[in-house]
């Protein structure tokens, strides 16, 4: 186990996408970019800003081609779009994304709650959307759903998700992503599971995904770290959650996690006091509070004033 915390740890912000698309208030376009904007300013190296999945589906991101050719684009950020199928991978192209983050779940049954297919039927659908992208300038992630477990068949075998770690590498994408879902995985799981999966894919190509839907999701991410994993997605205030998975509440908060390695030395690269910020703004953009916790607390250094009436 890893217990020098010299290795910079890389946060990936997904609340554009992952955040936004659960809630039930529309963001409007131009919300949508100013919040991509800042965000690109913060130190982060890939920003999910957007789906292209079926406005049916997810109405709340139904504007993704408008947000993608809106942004101003940082040099040295890549951003990212999720997407379904060959037809959301097209618009994806057109629209200017710099990747594509494909998504299957574990579980059958959430993989038929969430895409509406089988599981076969998704893989055979990622053959195609690798066959148009191939010689264009697109990386494609792999990510998988319901990797530590699923709220309708329970655990996961570990086997399968290296099988369809397998199935992702011989597709040809370059990155590969294990996603908590609904906030089942424990510490002890991820370690098992990241030490497996890393024997296959080098740290600089995994990302781990975690929800907090039971308070352990920065206890995941340390797990994970300890373990060799180098790459996490967070979302700006806690936001996001799965529309298709029952119990599901928000992904690890970008700037508690954000404080979390500053407190113990783990460098980032992240602009902490530019994301407080910027959580600080999002209860009005969204008319609720968020689940996060250093933006109502603050940091330790925030001190405050002595009470005046203290004992001589």
């Amino acid at each position: 186990m890893i217990t020098d915390f010299s290795e910079r740890l890389i946060v990936q912000e997904v609340a554009p996408r992952d955040g936004l698309q659960i809630e039930p208030k529309w963001v409007e376009t131009a919300d949508k970019i100013a919040l991509i904007d800042q965000l690109s300013l913060a130190g982060f190296s890939r920003i999910e800003a957007g789906s292209f999945v079926s406005p049916k589906a997810i109405p709340a991101l139904r504007d993704g081609d408008e947000v993608f050719r809106g942004i101003r684009r940082q040099a040295g950020v890549t951003y990212v779009a999720l997407i379904p199928n060959l037809k959301g991978a097209q618009r994806a192209l057109d629209a200017g994304a710099d990747e594509l983050n494909l998504v299957m779940s574990a579980s059958q049954t959430h993989n038929l709650a969430n895409m509406r297919m089988r599981c076969e039927q998704s893989l055979a659908a990622f053959g195609d959307v690798v066959a148009i992208t191939r010689g264009t300038a697109l990386s494609l992630n792999g990510s998988i759903a319901t990797t530590f477990g699923c709220p309708f068949e329970g655990p996961i075998n570990e086997d399968r998700v290296l099988q369809i770690v397998d199935a992702y590498l011989e597709l040809g994408m370059q990155g590969i992503s294990l996603a908590d879902t609904t906030g089942m995985a424990n510490p002890r799981q991820v370690h098992r599971l990241v030490q497996r999966v890393l024997t296959r894919v080098p740290a600089a190509a995994l990302t781990l995904h975690f929800h907090n839907t039971r308070g352990l999701g920065l206890s995941n991410v340390l797990a994970a770290y300890e373990t060799g994993a180098r790459r996490f997605d967070a979302s700006l205030g806690g936001l996001g959650g799965c529309p298709f998975a029952p119990g599901a509440s928000g992904n690890i908060c970008t700037e508690d996690l954000v404080n979390m390695c500053e407190e113990m030395g783990i460098k980032t690269g992240i602009d902490l006091p530019h994301l407080l910020k910027l959580s600080r703004q999002l209860p009005d953009l969204l008319g609720h509070e968020m689940p996060g916790q250093v933006a109502k607390a603050g940091r330790n250094s925030d001190l405050h004033p002595a009470p005046t009436n203290l004992p001589g």
